[in-house]
């Protein structure tokens, strides 16, 4: 990697125009800007789109609904000429040194393959703010990292190699709406990657998963299935074996439409 990489931020979006323009303002701010700026829209019937373009972001449609085909899509664009691909949610409002700070992570470090922070939560009184972080969030990092060997990425706050995403694109169940995007890709990891949670890396985004105990209830729920989804194929000691041969046990279609009324998006910043 030179010591001027080219940094790609992609941010799925569906519906979400009033956040997506505060995320997109966040953004410009930056005191090291983005190379690119690639928002997905997947089949919003807002102003999610002309929101981005105003802003000079490049819009990409993806008509598969679901979180998981949406972010995969925007890592295909981004993987064709830049060298860091970071990812936030249309509800997140990132530092004015967050790109800096990631830059500066990956150049001092080329064993770094991803790199991932923690949540500070807004539109809620202290009290969930607070869970959010500490138990929503943090528990995420206690309970899923002794299972991979490495930490998560938070699908609202983390950054890649574009190498890395060319490795797991093809071994991802990216085409799964129904699970959680951030989860699955993690599971695809291994030690070797380099996979680095810094706490002090925050990144504020909505509080709007706890507004109602099913949505967060949907959330929590969709993570055992996200674990089904990959095994045996994503189990730590398969892992952790790179020159086991792997087999596909997802089956050739994997494309799912969420049911109407849930929720759009299952990442755990949502």
């Amino acid at each position: 990697m030179s010591l001027a990489p080219r940094v790609a931020v992609v941010i799925p979006c569906r519906d979400d125009a009033e956040f997506l323009e505060a995320c997109l303002v966040a953004l410009a701010a930056q005191d090291r800007p983005a190379d690119r700026v690639i928002v997905i829209d997947n089949g919003s019937t807002d102003a999610s789109a002309a929101v981005a373009r105003a802003h000079g972001a490049e819009v990409f449609v993806e008509d598969v609904v679901g979180i998981w085909p949406t972010a995969a899509r925007g890592y295909d664009e981004a993987v064709l000429d830049c060298d860091i691909i970071a990812r936030v949610d249309a509800d997140s409002r990132p530092h004015p040194d967050w790109i800096s700070r990631i830059v500066r992570a990956f150049v001092a470090d080329p064993a770094l393959g991803a790199l991932t922070g923690s949540a500070e939560f807004y539109g809620a009184g202290p009290v969930v703010r607070y869970l959010g972080a500490k138990w929503y969030i943090g528990g995420m990092y206690f309970w899923v990292t002794p299972w991979l060997g490495h930490p998560p990425v938070f699908g609202s706050n983390f950054a890649m190699r574009s190498a890395l995403w060319v490795r797991v694109r093809d071994e991802v169940d990216r085409a799964n709406a129904a699970i959680h995007d951030d989860l699955d890709l993690s599971i695809h990891l291994r030690r070797a990657d380099g996979v680095r949670y810094d706490p002090t890396l925050r990144m504020p985004v909505s509080a709007r998963p706890f507004a109602t105990h099913g949505a967060l209830w949907r959330r929590v729920g969709r993570v055992i299935p996200t674990f089904a989804a990959s095994w045996p194929v994503g189990a730590a000691w398969r892992r952790e074996r790179p020159t086991l041969e792997r087999q596909d046990t997802r089956g050739e279609n994997r494309a799912e439409v969420l049911d109407e009324g849930d929720e759009w998006a299952p990442g755990f910043g949502r």
